[in-house]
């Protein structure tokens, strides 16, 4: 049986109140809903000295909207999420999201900010501390040896959150704070082709609100993922799809992909459909560039090949169901 490490436990209601707390100390940690970082915790691949709990400041559950964007905070619930009608009626990919996360209970405690800053996952990392002392652990955590990939110094753990492919598609922007400035970016610009690295936010700084511009109002969007089952597993591969058509011409085509890449990424090349119809070839065409551009490795119990094509076959469904809808 695994137990709770001792730590202190601090709650702010201010975000500059946590973020002073952090101080860039590597053994404190933000937590909100808790529902991975808990888990980390019991099974000692997270080992902070001080967690900063995050759900009293009422600033980051807000939903805002103004004339050029939609704002979410960060501590905004999943279930907030998948129900809120200005998200299911404009970004409506999100709200798919969301509500395929894991189950009610999950959804009910697990915000927007902790599923986009997700740790990477893998079969041999994801264990329990007797399990990964018994392998000799693994690069990502105490180790020296990837299990994946044994002849290389680089770690292949995948990032499987589902909201952040959705919100790729959106062209969503993320806001965060630090001790001495605040900043905003695209979204993409936050994760790395590196499983043992993968965020690029820096130590004490804290994911506020991601931004979703109104300019994509209009794109139709979906997500759907596949996993061992139907509740509470992460995705074995993930797909996000957005369009716009006029007279059956494809305007925008948008797709992004996760569980199968370190990090959630948009699949590249699909310019070439714009001002085109998307008959069957052409969709064939798009399994094939998601299959290309997804590389999933040894990291779950499903083979990596099963799950690059089952992230392509998404892929071409979702796009002929938008077509259609």
């Amino acid at each position: 049986m695994e137990f709770m490490p001792d730590f202190k436990l601090y709650r702010p209601t201010k975000k500059e109140e946590a973020v002073k707390l952090h101080n860039g100390n590597s053994g404190t940690k933000y937590i909100a809903g808790g529902t991975d970082m808990i888990v980390n915790v019991r099974r000692g691949i997270e080992q902070p000295n001080a967690l900063i709990d995050l759900s009293a400041i009422k600033a980051l559950q807000k939903i805002k909207e103004n004339g050029e964007e939609v704002s979410i905070g960060a501590g905004v619930t999943l279930s907030t999420l998948a129900n809120e009608p200005r998200i299911k009626r404009n970004f409506s990919a999100i709200s798919d999201a969301a509500a395929s996360v894991a189950g009610p209970t999950h959804q009910n405690y697990g915000t927007i900010g902790g599923n986009l800053c997700l740790d990477t996952r893998c079969l041999f990392y994801n264990q329990s501390e007797w399990w990964r002392q018994s392998n000799d652990y693994c690069l990502k955590e105490r180790g020296s040896l990837c299990h994946v990939a044994p002849g290389g110094k680089t770690c292949f753990a995948a990032f499987s959150g589902d909201v952040a492919p959705a919100a790729l598609i959106h062209k969503a922007e993320i806001e965060i704070a630090g001790s001495k400035s605040r900043k905003r970016i695209p979204l993409e610009e936050l994760y790395t082709d590196d499983g043992m690295n993968h965020l690029t936010i820096n130590p004490g700084e804290l994911l506020c609100a991601i931004h979703l511009p109104k300019s994509k109002i209009g794109i139709s969007s979906t997500y759907e993922k596949a996993r061992i089952r139907g509740s509470i597993d992460f995705p074995l591969a993930g797909v996000a799809v957005g369009l716009k058509q006029k007279n059956k011409l494809i305007e925008e085509i948008h797709i992004a992909i996760t569980a199968v890449n370190p990090y959630p990424r948009k699949v590249n090349g699909l310019e070439k459909f714009f001002g085109k119809t998307i008959a069957n070839g052409e969709l064939y065409e798009i399994d094939e560039s998601v299959r290309r551009q997804a590389r999933p490795m040894r990291t779950t119990t499903v083979k990596p090949w099963y799950r690059r094509r089952v992230a392509g076959a998404m892929a071409r469904r979702l796009v002929e169901q938008l077509i259609k809808s």
